[in-house]
């Protein structure tokens, strides 16, 4: 009786081939992005908590988040290999999603926020940023790329 291997070479080759070509797909982790997304989280929060409040009175605090906001998405939409990034900040400042843009849509339509749903927007909110961050943060980093 013959024998015949399935794999012509040892799968740990297939799964090492396999894991390289993934990291291939995505850009290298990027120290800037990381803490841009970690500021700007912490600044569009603050700015959210400004909603119980007139939003023609906070114009300034919205314009300046939200350029950060629009500048990130401009940043990881120009590297290579970097569409889930570019996608999530997207998401982030859609206009008309659920996210901070809706959120600022919203408060310039309304005027003003409830506190609960303030609080609930931060919420979500503050885990899209954490989900940007843990993203850049996951990616391989120089001196990782170095040592595989």
């Amino acid at each position: 009786m013959v024998t015949r291997k399935i794999f012509p070479f040892p799968v740990y080759q297939v799964f090492s081939v396999l894991l390289f070509l993934s990291c291939a797909t995505i850009a290298k982790y990027d120290q800037y992005a990381y803490s841009q997304a970690t500021s700007i989280k912490v600044d569009a929060l603050g700015v959210m908590d400004l909603a119980t409040g007139n939003y023609s009175d906070n114009q300034s605090a919205i314009k300046e988040v939200t350029t950060a906001i629009d500048k990130m998405y401009e940043y990881e939409k120009n590297r290579p290999k970097n569409e889930v990034s570019e996608k999530m900040w997207g998401l982030l400042r859609d206009s008309s999603g659920h996210l901070y843009g809706g959120f600022i849509q919203r408060w310039r339509k309304e005027g003003k926020l409830d506190k609960v749903f303030i609080d609930e927007s931060k919420r979500l909110i503050g885990a899209s940023f954490d989900q940007i961050s843990q993203l850049e943060s996951g990616k391989i980093k120089p001196a990782q790329a170095l040592n595989q």
